[in-house]
């Protein structure tokens, strides 16, 4: 209590003099920051400190004020991508050709032949589009698109090999990204897995003596988030699909063409990352991976190969719980499209993945010359989201060194910039920066490292 026996909690504000203060949210989330303001308050004002009912009031709206601030900024919204990592998971892999965007924009906002075939006017399929244009791009008979390539997986398995036996080599049985483990989403498909060989060797012999009648599919599993080196082995798929049974590759990040002839020569940071041309031209019955990462489009998986094993994974029952929606099959449309018509390196992911060092090293002279503390830097940039682990792509990137990194670096994601830490310094990696966003960089890098 005060010296005049007035506890000040009596003079908090009521939550809706609280909001009338209160600007960025629509109402019902201005009120759940007001409360929470008003609570911390009556929880944490002490009795015997004299306070005005108008420093109440202040104290609390500003604390509510701030809730609504940092309710806002956890929002998805668009953040610069300085890390060097290009498929960046937790900044939502890679950015998106504006054309795709605009493709999928005029079929959003209308309807659309999704299921609908003009020239008879009766139902179509939505696998008539995207998922043939890719088959076609990698040289299958068929394709289908679902929601991600741990739906690919999960239906493809269910659908050909559900109550029957999967082989897999025991150096294959890997877990990637969100705990997603090859074994779990065997047994969730209803499948039996049969283990051949041993961690570091698996030849051809070891899968033909577990070749019976009760064999569905022999799979094999691209390990994109690790590599294994030393004395290794492994059966190539032209092998495998000799063995008399459907073989599936779950290739994961998506490469489309181990030649990648968008580009004038296949990048040495691409190292021995399969193509999926090259899966299905070796016999692969059905292949499986993402519409983003290498491939450049949105989130989706997809499912190519023989047209007798894509039809039975689109009609199975889980194809409708895991299919895309129509904008995302407008994206990877275009994507496809782009791939046909030989403009690959347009996708963004290509271009940030190409980009000459000598560009990202007149832009990093550009922005040291209006960040005076910024020093230009050789680094190096990594294709992420699993995909050719270990290896590294040269990039270029702007250093500085502020007394205190870590807390240079948290005022930089809260001007929304996410770079690193590096030897002491903060470093923001070119390669994965729209030169676009150059200038933006540059004043956070001013406000943020002095």
């Amino acid at each position: 209590m005060t010296a005049s026996g007035t506890d000040p909690r009596r003079a908090l504000p009521g939550v809706d003099r609280v909001v009338a203060g209160l600007t960025g949210l629509p109402h019902p989330l201005l009120v759940e920051c007001a409360r929470a303001a008003v609570d911390h308050a009556r929880a944490t004002v002490d009795p015997s400190r004299a306070l005005s009912a108008e420093a109440l009031v202040d104290a609390v709206t500003a604390d509510a004020q701030a809730r609504v601030e940092t309710r806002r900024r956890a929002l998805l919204h668009p953040v610069i991508n300085a890390t060097g990592v290009i498929v960046h998971t937790n900044l939502g892999r890679v950015p998106l050709p504006e054309t795709a965007l605009d493709a999928a924009r005029s079929v959003a906002t209308g309807y659309s032949n999704l299921e609908y075939t003009l020239d008879d006017g009766t139902r179509g399929s939505r696998h008539q589009h995207a998922g043939s244009l890719l088959a076609a791009a990698c040289g299958a008979e068929a394709g289908i698109v679902v929601n991600n390539n741990a739906a690919a997986v999960l239906l493809a398995l269910g659908a050909v090999a559900r109550g029957r036996e999967v082989i897999v080599s025991r150096g294959e049985l890997v877990e990637i990204g969100g705990g997603f483990r090859v074994p779990d989403i065997m047994a969730e498909s209803g499948c039996r897995l049969v283990e051949v060989g041993t961690t570091n060797r698996t030849r051809l012999t070891d899968y033909e003596q577990q070749v019976r009648p009760e064999t569905a599919l022999v799979l094999k599993v691209h390990a994109s988030n690790y590599r294994m080196v030393g004395f290794t082995e492994a059966t190539p798929v032209a092998d495998l699909a000799r063995l008399g049974v459907p073989v599936m590759v779950d290739a994961g990040s998506g490469l489309l063409d181990a030649t990648t002839p968008w580009l004038d020569a296949r990048p040495p940071w691409l190292h021995e990352e399969p193509g999926i041309r090259q899966a299905v031209a070796d016999g692969a019955g059905l292949v499986t991976f993402s519409g983003d990462k290498l491939l450049g489009g949105p989130q989706a998986g997809v499912i190519v190969g023989r047209s007798d094993l894509v039809a039975a994974c689109a009609r199975h029952p889980l194809a409708r719980a895991v299919r895309a929606d129509k904008v995302t099959l407008a994206m990877l449309q275009h994507v496809a499209l782009t791939y046909l018509d030989g403009q690959g390196a347009s996708l963004p992911v290509w271009r940030m993945a190409s980009s000459p060092v000598a560009g990202l090293r007149a832009r990093a002279a550009a922005l040291c010359a209006s960040v005076p503390t910024a020093v230009a830097v050789d680094t190096e940039a990594v294709a992420g989201g699993g995909s050719v682990p270990g290896l590294t792509i040269p990039s270029v990137g702007v250093a500085c060194t502020p007394p205190d990194p870590e807390n240079a670096l948290a005022r930089l994601r809260a001007l929304d910039v996410v770079a690193r830490v590096e030897r002491g310094a903060v470093v923001c990696d070119l390669r994965t920066v729209d030169p676009a966003d150059d200038p933006r960089l540059a004043e956070a890098l001013r406000a943020a490292c002095g």
